[in-house]
């Protein structure tokens, strides 16, 4: 049985050879194709991605399970069986990728009994690798890194949609934070975990294979990601998904979480938003 650190120096030159493969593509005119209902576009990059990960992956590692996004992620249920796996995010950052923008990563993870284990990210165009291992700490290229110490959520530099800081979604009250935004969710999860924001919050349902890797990178950085509703999150169950992502340092975190589920002075409990629309 391979050890973590065995584990890890997988990933991290499994997604060194991808970063390969997607700059062959990036800005050379790749074809692009929508996936339906409304899963967005995916490009012949992201398949020949997945296609050398699954390939190289698996051959080391024949008794892991395998879940990725290009995958028929939510047709092969044999992973729910599996008690390690990989989880993976070809290209996330999809759209930026066919917009020229360098800042799409490749996303792997390995986790084990429904908790990330092993994690890299990697941003072939900027030269970024984030790693980290479940009681190893987390490192930006072999550096290591950590959250900051933000005590609330004034003055936070929060990353986050537009939309997801409409009042409706803030019966505690719209945190009074610094919005910024970034094309890939790993990445934004990331950039908390090196420092360069204090959070980040996404109130869509998020799928395994754009956070489960970046969620742990968060937690060995010193953070906190859980659900929009405070939950721990949880990997490799039949959808494949956790009701959002609110990710900071412990005070910001729980200040966010606080204000996403409390009511406001005189006001009734707001019930939950349709997730799948929340962006």
């Amino acid at each position: 049985m391979p050890g973590p650190d065995a584990d890890l120096a997988l990933l991290l030159d499994a997604a060194r050879g991808a970063g390969a493969i997607a700059r062959r593509h990036f800005r050379s005119g790749a074809r692009v194709w929508d996936k339906g209902d409304g899963q967005g576009p995916v490009t012949e990059a992201d398949i020949a991605v997945n296609d050398y990960l699954r390939e190289r992956l698996t051959a080391e590692r024949p008794g892991y399970g395998w879940l990725s996004e290009e995958s028929d992620p939510l047709g092969d249920l044999s992973r729910l069986s599996a008690e390690t796996l990989f989880v993976i995010d070809p290209i996330d950052g999809t759209r930026a990728f066919i917009e020229g923008q360098n800042g799409f990563a490749h996303a792997l993870a390995i986790v084990h009994r429904g908790e990330p284990v092993a994690a890299v990210v990697h941003l072939p165009m900027m030269a970024l690798t984030y790693a980290a291992l479940k009681g190893g700490g987390a490192q930006l290229n072999g550096a290591p890194i950590a959250v900051t110490d933000q005590p609330g959520a004034p003055g936070a530099r929060v990353l986050a949609t537009r939309p997801a800081m409409d009042p409706h979604h803030w019966p505690g009250g719209v945190p009074a934070v610094e919005r910024h935004f970034r094309p890939s969710l790993a990445w934004r999860l990331a950039l908390v975990a090196e420092g360069r924001f204090d959070g980040m919050v996404t109130l869509r349902e998020a799928w395994d294979w754009d956070i489960a890797g970046a969620a742990l990178i968060v937690a060995e950085a010193g953070g906190r990601a859980t659900d929009r509703t405070g939950a721990p999150l949880r990997f490799n169950t039949g959808n494949a998904r956790n009701a959002g992502v609110v990710a900071a340092g412990p005070a910001l975190q729980a200040a966010l979480i606080a204000r996403l589920t409390a009511p406001g002075p005189g006001a009734d409990p707001v019930p939950p938003p349709d997730l799948r629309r929340v962006p």
